[in-house]
């Protein structure tokens, strides 16, 4: 059992690395391989593969012989450069013939145009995973929604713990089905590693919870007082671009914009990862003791 694990050291590859280091502790002839550029870079349990997205070479080197990949696409970068790493993940594919992809969306929805949570990388990832099953590699696609690491920016945090007040650009009744990356991480541990995963899986909790729900829990964790205020999607955008740049807070000030008149921001339960594989996501006060958030 070989795995190969795309983002080793970012926030969605770190616990997938670990949690397949544990799901195959002890399996004799079981390797977990960690991609990164850095040679130096080592990961406990795990062997290091120096491979960048830009150089198909690499990748289809990391590939070789596994018997999964886990992907998703950077954050940072335009679309344009997303589209090449996409093509170049495929022909590594096509090269080195891996048995299985379980690819995380980071939130686009893909094969719904007129999702909100649609954007310019939907089209990408959707020929990525079309290009894959073309040639006969099974794909698991992940599809969480929010992910619950938003609500840790400093400017949303130092809110909740300075002054009680969550600020989020969310209306405080829309239901969001939010999920954590350690719900992703254990839902593609479980997909790379059995015998037969579905084509798709929905991440989040269930049901979902809306704006004023999300502040109680933080209530209930920070044991005090906690409301929930909207912001608008430019006002939050302008607060996190010191930290993410312009560009990735412009994309998420039009990403909450797109949400405004969303009626919910959630799914089926028949296609959630409880139904899929037996994986349910966390509630956010499991998530904030999880991390140990303080």
């Amino acid at each position: 059992m070989t795995y190969t694990v795309h983002g080793a050291t970012g926030a969605q590859g770190s616990p997938v690395l670990a949690g397949l280091v544990a799901a195959l502790a002890g399996s004799a002839g079981a390797e977990v391989r960690a991609i990164t550029r850095n040679p130096d870079q080592t990961f406990e349990g795990a062997n290091t593969v120096v491979a960048d997205n830009a150089s198909v070479d690499s990748l289809a080197d990391a590939y070789r012989g596994a018997d999964g990949v886990f992907f998703h696409l950077p954050l940072a970068g335009d679309t344009e450069t997303l589209a090449g790493y996409a093509h170049n993940v495929l022909a590594a594919a096509r090269a080195a013939r891996p048995s299985r992809f379980v690819i995380s969306t980071s939130g686009t929805v893909i094969g719904d145009a007129t999702s909100p949570l649609a954007g310019p990388n939907t089209p990408v990832l959707s020929e990525l995973v079309d290009g894959l099953r073309a040639e006969g590699i099974a794909v698991t696609v992940l599809t969480p929604r929010l992910f619950l690491e938003n609500l840790l920016l400093p400017t949303v945090l130092s809110g909740v713990k300075d002054e009680g007040v969550l600020r989020y650009p969310l209306r405080a009744d829309l239901a969001v089905a939010w999920s954590s990356h350690l719900d992703v991480a254990d839902a593609a541990v479980a997909a790379l590693t059995l015998d037969v995963a579905p084509d798709a899986v929905d991440i989040g909790q269930i049901p979902a919870i809306t704006g004023i729900e999300l502040a109680e829990a933080f209530a209930e964790h920070f044991s005090r007082a906690v409301t929930f205020e909207a912001v608008t999607p430019d006002a939050f955008g302008a607060s996190i671009a010191p930290i993410i740049g312009a560009g990735a807070a412009a994309g998420v000030s039009q990403l909450y914009t797109g949400l405004e008149s969303a009626d919910c921001v959630a799914f089926d339960s028949a296609t959630g990862s409880t139904a899929a594989l037996g994986i349910t996501a966390r509630s956010t006060r499991a998530w904030l003791a999880d991390l140990g958030v303080n």
